[in-house]
């Protein structure tokens, strides 16, 4: 089936662009935004399943204590950016996008633009496998920001650019599992996951850690990279603005009981060989269900009909458990590397076993 895209020089197959990655039910591409200070996150998530036929959106912010989300999901028709009230313009590929909410039933209004601060950065591809199946075959690049415009939530009007509010742009698409699960055998393994992302802000740079490990610890993708600002006429997919790191490890100090980080550090060794440690500590936290993911209803993907639009509202304290719908987080911490001090958040996913952080079981909380 041919799309007006399908004009575009920008094929990789010789199919046309309506057909993705060999039909897989489990393929996406995802929009993902936050804007984070120490008394406000906000996260915005955006995606099409081609082969399922579905687009979804979610914005969810944390503020006074309360965290409150409106999602969206509809029938895919072409390749668009909106859904119900929720709307993404790329106004500049890889430098600004604006996002914009109308959802007053719901407690959020907003026209928020971010403009990237820093070169963008393609993580490893992360590819793992479920006995035979596929899990994830996924891409994903990764930029800093800065927010202007505002949001309204539940009627306050909220400035981002006075304090300023910094965060960041993730693209990903590939395979992962979304939706309704095919019919298939169990699965041969346990499940297990430990996932670290920290997208960091510094006046001067950036930052950005990430590490998939298994049970053991033993990391199978991690990227550390340097990120230099974007200056005026830069492209900001040149790759002589990210600098890797010889090194990079990350370690978790969690909260007893939960899986929740009380303070986190990165150990980095430059291209120099000079070795230095960036500190990490929380000062909020906000829950990934809250744009959609492993929430109860509104997961990703997941077809509701030709268009349902929907919210919720939470108390911070009351999401504070070991739920599989809980346990997935993003964390805005501050951040002390040698002199510098900056802001950025730490994404934890930790499902099943990983012995330096002594969990044994499927959710259990940390000793």
């Amino acid at each position: 089936m041919l799309t007006d895209l399908d004009d575009l020089p920008i094929h990789q197959t010789p199919s046309g662009l309506s057909h993705v990655m060999g039909g897989h039910p489990n393929a996406y591409d995802r929009f993902w935004f936050n804007a984070y200070r120490e008394d406000l996150f906000v996260g915005v998530a955006l995606g099409i399943y081609p082969n399922r036929g579905v687009i979804d959106a979610a914005v969810s912010t944390v503020r006074s204590g309360t965290q409150r989300s409106v999602f969206a999901s509809g029938r895919l028709e072409g390749r668009p950016t909106t859904v119900g009230p929720i709307s993404i313009e790329l106004v500049e590929p890889m430098r600004t996008a604006v996002i914009r909410v109308d959802a007053p039933d719901h407690g959020l209004r907003a026209e928020m633009m971010f403009r990237a601060r820093t070169f963008a950065v393609e993580e490893p591809r992360q590819t793992r496998y479920d006995g035979e199946r596929v899990f994830m075959d996924v891409t994903r690049a990764t930029q800093l920001g800065a927010w202007s415009g505002s949001i309204e939530v539940d009627g306050e009007h909220i400035d981002l650019e006075a304090p300023s509010t910094l965060g960041t742009k993730d693209r990903s698409w590939g395979i992962r599992p979304v939706g309704e699960p095919v019919v298939a055998a169990p699965s041969p393994s346990a499940p297990q996951l430990f996932f670290l992302w920290a997208p960091i802000n510094f006046e001067d740079s950036g930052l950005h850690f990430s590490t998939f490990e298994d049970d053991k610890g033993v990391a199978w993708s991690k990227i550390g990279v340097r990120l230099d600002l974007l200056e005026p006429g830069d492209s900001p997919v040149d790759t002589d603005g990210t600098h890797p790191l010889r090194a990079v490890d990350g370690r978790v100090s969690f909260t007893p009981g939960t899986r929740r980080a009380s303070r986190a550090s990165i150990d980095v060794l430059d291209a120099d060989g000079v070795a230095s440690t960036v500190v990490l500590d929380p000062v909020l936290t906000f829950r990934m269900r809250g744009a959609g993911y492993l929430h109860p209803v509104y997961a990703h993907g997941r077809y509701h009909g030709d268009l349902v639009v929907d919210g919720e509202v939470h108390a911070v304290q009351d999401l504070d458990t070991l739920s599989i719908h809980d346990v997935h987080i993003q964390q805005v911490v501050r951040a002390s590397w040698g002199e510098r001090r900056g802001i950025g958040v730490l994404e934890q996913l930790v499902i099943g076993p990983h012995a330096p952080s002594g969990l044994k079981g499927l959710l259990d909380g940390a000793p």
